[in-house]
């Protein structure tokens, strides 16, 4: 807690008021949001598909999708179904709670094949008729971890269907990071609940009396997770390997064949060694390798398996620091653990390509002078024809990235790219690197003032034409289609009157021709490819509308049918009738946008007078005002609630858009954005006059924590409490990537 001396009682009142509010965080399970999400299940003419749909505390429907001819229709009769399978099943079935979680259309002609409560069934949709079906439903179960944990955050949006199989009710429970159980449902016997939720989340199901029965935790895909009240034998599952970053390819470890299968590569005590895969010999082929400088295993072969690339590393310092376990499991004393942690200034490993002929054995020198000083050396690709290889060098200080080629016979080197910037250069958001061949290949840059991608001639080392031009940046790529010539990514800034941070989906081709965005609502867009991309679902949303689905055309980007809008009337019910508001207003220079928003207490009243909260987060990795729709505004909306007018928005030095206005932050991380987030609460206020400006509070965490303690020691006229937790207040002992 920090605050300046001399304030006032209302300031005291108010700091007091948050110390309460942060320490203590009470998250209840927030209101229901329907028909805000469609999962397509696409046939096998990629042209229909069918989806489920939540319409209600637990009821849903079924919708059958034709692309092609731009029709949603129900699945099917449901009322006829639930007759039909009550009737089997000997119990009554409502037809919008029907225990269906799997469908299959691909059968003959007016059959559908179905699973539910334990059993697969043939549908005759012309009489209705049941038959069973051969089969089960196990596999299409999610299986049960062994115990429960904590969840991990950072995973894609999905969701898990509960299915009660048990006699009595049960009880769905959210593990949270922090550990403690968060009651969302009780379950019904035969009912099933559709949970939305995150890869990795784990979800406890007890019995009435607390008794555990089974603990799931979510995957990517949407996922049955059925409650049979049985102690399951499934294990927790192998962690999934994790994508490759984009920037990362260390090649293989010791023992690498070659593409002929007649040698392999391995590292011993520090050295390359060569063996012959069906002989005895072994060879020494790098003999340069010693203690603190070795091979470190990562090798590159040739297509014609005549040369390879060992990647020789010089290690860096070790960074310690210490962290006391105070109460360890094991034992009653404490325990000191150290961690390595490099810090700004610290030595870092220190890479360097080495290429080997294999006939003649012969270690190429290769000259050091365009890459002496890496951040990182990546991605190393040998041409189709073996003549030579290329990497991507990140200068350490990131204010150079090169494409570096290397002859093969010579061990010349000359850069492809060179791309330099008197500030920094955005290696960790706006990297791309797309081979198209060994002739071309596509850049991200922001050299012209804003993130674009431009083609280049990879053999005489030139720009061929700039692919995405406009005064908006190019957010994320999400396909190259060498063949048609047409990349396919998202951008914001592109619909002229919209919130420039919302992403929209676009296509232009090579050479910059025929650029289209499509979508279109004003909202922040999110899109779902078609089985051979022929289609997209659309699903867009602010954080004063709840999402909307549409199916679209990937080469128009017409609208073929609107698939759902969602039904947030319990949300907004909840809210006093009142979403988040978004408000735009000048930053410090009087002229560029400053975006934000709102949130005002459930119990607003206009006539009253409150005290105004800032929520902060300015690290400069990426900007940070949400922009879609949320149905719980957790901390904030409870900070509003007590009686304040939560805010939030993303100043200069942020990213997202233009380089001028991200380059505030460079060597001057303080600044974080507070003169155009002040001038936007000014203007905001003057907007609101509900906004007491002589009580003004700030809070945020990690970086958001080094900006809390900012405000006070460089805006204290303004700002009159803030709290900061976890604060990296020096960034001198802070991670080394950003700082």
């Amino acid at each position: 807690m920090l605050w300046p001396h001399r304030v006032g009682s209302k300031s005291f009142r108010m700091r007091a008021f948050l110390v309460v509010l942060l320490v203590v965080s009470s998250l209840a399970a927030a209101a229901n949001v329907y028909r805000d999400r469609v999962e397509p299940h696409w046939f096998a003419n990629e042209t229909q598909f069918w989806y489920r749909v939540e319409t209600g505390s637990n009821t849903h429907e079924f919708v059958r999708v034709d692309a092609e001819h731009g029709t949603r229709a129900a699945a099917f009769d449901h009322a006829r179904l639930a007759a039909a399978l009550a009737k089997q099943l000997g119990h009554p079935i409502a037809a919008d709670q029907l225990p269906i979680y799997s469908l299959n259309f691909d059968q003959l002609p007016k059959t559908i094949t179905f699973s539910g409560e334990g059993s697969r069934w043939h549908l005759n949709t012309a009489d209705y008729s049941l038959q069973s079906a051969p089969g089960a439903d196990a596999e299409a179960a999610l299986a049960p971890i062994d115990s429960p944990h904590p969840s991990r955050n950072g995973g894609a949006e999905t969701n898990l269907t509960f299915e009660d199989r048990t006699p009595e009710p049960v009880e769905i429970y959210w593990l949270p990071p922090s550990g403690e159980r968060m009651h969302y449902a009780t379950l019904q016997p035969r009912q099933q609940y559709l949970q939305h939720t995150f890869a990795g989340h784990v979800w406890l199901v007890t019995d009435e009396a607390g008794r555990r029965l089974a603990v799931f935790e979510a995957p990517e895909s949407a996922g049955l997770a059925i409650i049979n009240g049985k102690a399951s034998p499934a294990t927790r599952p192998a962690a999934a390997t994790p994508a490759r970053s984009r920037r990362r390819n260390r090649g293989g470890m010791a023992g690498v064949a070659s593409p002929d299968g007649k040698w392999a590569a391995v590292v011993k005590d520090g050295n390359l060694f060569l063996q012959e895969k069906n002989g005895p010999g072994e060879f020494l082929l790098g003999a340069d390798g010693k203690p603190g400088d070795a091979y470190s295993g990562a090798v590159w072969w040739s297509p014609d398996s005549r040369s390879l690339v060992a990647m020789r590393v010089e290690a860096g310092q070790e960074h310690k620091i210490y962290e006391v376990e105070s109460s360890p499991a094991d034992q009653v004393q404490p325990k000191l653990r150290a961690l390595d942690y490099l810090k700004p200034g610290d030595k870092i490993d220190h890479p360097r390509p080495q290429l080997f002929h294999i006939d003649p054995r012969q270690h190429v020198p290769v000259k050091e002078d365009l890459f002496p000083n890496p951040w990182s050396i990546d991605d190393v690709r040998w041409s189709a024809d073996s003549s030579r290889f290329t990497f991507v060098y990140n200068q350490r200080g990131h204010q150079a990235v090169r494409v570096i080629e290397v002859d093969a016979r010579s061990g010349d080197a000359r850069a492809i790219i060179d791309e330099h910037s008197d500030t920094f250069i955005d290696y960790s958001g706006k990297f791309f690197c797309h081979w198209l061949g060994d002739d071309e290949l596509i850049w991200m840059s922001e050299r012209d003032g804003w993130n674009h991608l431009w083609l280049y001639d990879a053999r005489a080392g030139k720009v061929k034409n700039l692919i995405t031009p406009g005064d908006w940046p190019v957010q994320r790529v999400l396909h190259v289609d060498a063949q048609k010539r047409q990349v396919w990514f998202t951008a914001g800034g592109v619909r002229p009157g919209q919130d420039p941070y919302y992403a929209h989906f676009c296509r232009v081709n090579f050479d910059g021709t025929g650029f289209v965005v499509l979508t279109e609502g004003d909202g922040n867009h999110r899109i779902d490819w078609s089985p051979g991309r022929p289609f997209f679902l659309d699903t867009w949303s602010r954080v004063d509308q709840p999402p909307t689905v549409e199916l679209r055309s990937s080469n128009t980007g017409k609208l073929i049918v609107r698939l759902e809008q969602a039904d947030a009337g319990e949300v907004l019910s909840e809210r006093h009738g009142r979403w988040p508001e978004r408000f735009v207003a000048k930053g410090r220079d009087g002229t560029t946008d400053i975006y934000g928003i709102l949130l005002l207490p459930r119990d607003f009243e206009p006539s009253h007078k409150y005290p105004v909260v800032e929520q902060v987060y300015a690290g400069p990795q990426a900007f940070y005002t949400p922009k879609s729709f949320r149905p719980d505004w957790g901390t904030m909306q409870r900070i509003a609630d007590r009686g304040m007018i939560v805010v939030q928005a993303d100043g200069m030095g942020t990213s997202g858009r233009s380089k001028r206005f991200h380059d505030v932050c460079w060597k001057n991380l303080k600044d974080a954005g507070f003169d155009d987030r002040i001038a936007w609460i000014e203007a905001a206020a003057a907007a609101h006059p509900q906004m007491d400006l002589s009580r003004v509070g700030i809070y945020g965490g990690s970086a958001g924590g080094q900006n809390a303690l900012a405000a006070l020691l460089w805006h204290h006229d303004f700002y009159k409490v803030a709290v900061a937790d976890c604060g990296c207040h020096d960034n001198r002992m802070d991670k080394i990537w950003w700082n």
